[in-house]
């Protein structure tokens, strides 16, 4: 059995009801206020990132970029040598039906023939020309139309149909309808087939 002595204070303050209640009063709220100030003390509070200028900035968004998306220098140089070849074609050709003609007539048999109401430097230089011009067609056609390659398909073809079919119909002599006919078709083809082969060619690689 346990003595106490009366003249403790620590017995007095346990056997005072009073004391006891306030006593635990006292250390219920030193205990909530020491745990209070430590967590204000010590737990991390949320950095304002916005005033501090860390906060993330929306992407401004992207103007949608109007035309194909090919290399200027690669294509005005595709488009180049369209017009070259054009020209070597167009005078290959005509200095081709020039020669011929001009072994027939010196025959005499089948009479004197004018195929060629031009000369062949002249269909060569006209080729280069409507080369040219049909670059500056694809490239218009690409900015401005849903379905540019189908359009430059049918102008371009109606284009060497007509240029193919009024010699033969309002030429004077059908030998020199023929033979501006002929021109004109070689002259046509290369536009038609190989100025969207150099657009084509002439876009840059998604990376």
């Amino acid at each position: 059995m346990t003595n106490y002595d009366p003249r403790d204070p620590r017995y007095q303050a346990n056997q005072n009801p009073q004391t006891r209640a306030y006593s635990q009063a006292n250390d219920y709220e030193y205990g909530y206020t020491e745990q209070q100030y430590s967590q204000q003390q010590y737990s991390p509070q949320p950095q304002d990132y916005t005033r501090q200028g860390y906060a993330q900035q929306s992407p401004k968004p992207k103007t949608p970029r109007r035309g194909p998306d090919i290399d200027p220098l690669m294509f005005c140089g595709g488009v180049l040598m369209t017009g070259v070849v054009t020209g070597l074609a167009a005078w290959l050709v005509g200095w081709i039906i020039r020669t011929v003609t001009q072994k027939v007539n010196d025959s005499g048999k089948l009479g004197i023939w004018n195929p060629l109401a031009q000369d062949e430097l002249w269909f060569a230089l006209v080729g280069f020309v409507v080369a040219i011009l049909g670059g500056a067609l694809w490239y218009l056609l690409q900015i401005g139309t849903p379905a540019p390659d189908q359009f430059y398909r049918w102008v371009v073809g109606l284009l060497i149909a007509a240029s193919v079919v009024i010699p033969l119909a309002l030429s004077a002599e059908i030998s020199t309808g023929i033979g501006t006919a002929i021109m004109h078709l070689i002259i046509g083809l290369p536009v038609f087939t190989l100025i969207p082969t150099m657009g084509t060619a002439s876009r840059r690689k998604q990376r």
